[in-house]
């Protein structure tokens, strides 16, 4: 089996979904990764890993080191460049032209073949625009490739109890609910290949536990994914990713 992780960030594939991604790499399938920018908009650190002009190349390495930890088979970059963030927080989308990253991801796909495509969620997680961006990319990529587009999956599926209800996609409800135990070294070890964005993984978490938390304190062994198409009828879910997940990597199925 062959998967594309197409996200907008670099660390969007720990973060989200990395524990599954590397249980994939372990069941043998190729797990490559897209990735729209080198985060050169995001934070330096806290203090700083370096300065402003070299975060896009520090990212980049961070994201290397954190896909070799997960087992990933290749990564590519899209090479837009990452927004800062502007005046009271404010985020932007990466790419003025949507039509343009659903072409780039169109001619990956061309070249790959996956069986499998995995991205950002109906609500971009906390509504990022970046994520949404991806999002509306690869639901257009679907739709123009129908009947013969790849299976698609979205991250951060809601379901009750999810341990991170700050970035859910609520309108995407959880098809599989993944126990990433198993992988959750690997996911650690990704984590913390992203050094510059340490400070940003523990800020919420230790402001809600009244005290300063660390890197492996703060990653998830739970993950989830929502079946974007094939839409699930009935709660069948009679795919090739789901069938591994379910019965190779102890994930359960969501509610229908």
């Amino acid at each position: 089996m062959r998967v594309l992780a197409f996200f907008a960030h670099p660390d969007d594939e720990t973060i989200l979904i990395g524990g599954t991604l590397a249980l994939l790499a372990r069941l043998g399938a190729e797990v490559h990764y897209l990735i729209a920018t080198r985060g050169e908009g995001g934070e330096v650190g806290g203090p700083p890993v370096c300065e402003r002009s070299q975060l896009g190349l520090v990212r980049s390495r961070e994201l290397e080191c954190a896909v070799k930890a997960l087992g990933g088979a290749s990564l590519t970059f899209m090479d837009y460049i990452d927004p800062l963030v502007g005046p009271d927080d404010e985020l932007y989308p990466f790419a003025e032209d949507t039509a343009e990253v659903q072409a780039r991801l169109a001619r990956k796909a061309d070249r790959l073949r996956p069986d499998v495509l995995i991205t950002h969620g109906s609500n971009g997680e906390y509504g990022h625009p970046g994520h949404l961006q991806v999002y509306q990319a690869a639901r257009n990529f679907i739709v123009q490739r129908m009947p013969r587009e790849p299976l698609w999956y979205t991250v951060n599926a809601a379901f009750p109890d999810h341990p991170n209800p700050h970035g859910l996609n609520e309108d995407g409800p959880a098809h599989l609910i993944i126990d990433v135990t198993a992988a959750l070294e690997q996911k650690t070890q990704a984590a913390l290949c992203h050094r510059s964005q340490h400070a940003l993984f523990v800020r919420r978490r230790s402001k809600e536990a009244g005290r300063q938390l660390s890197v492996p304190e703060v990653v998830r062994n739970v993950e989830s994914l929502h079946r974007a198409w094939p839409p699930v009828i009935n709660g069948r879910l009679d795919d090739i990713l789901a069938w591994l997940l379910l019965e190779r990597a102890g994930a359960r199925r969501g509610e229908p």
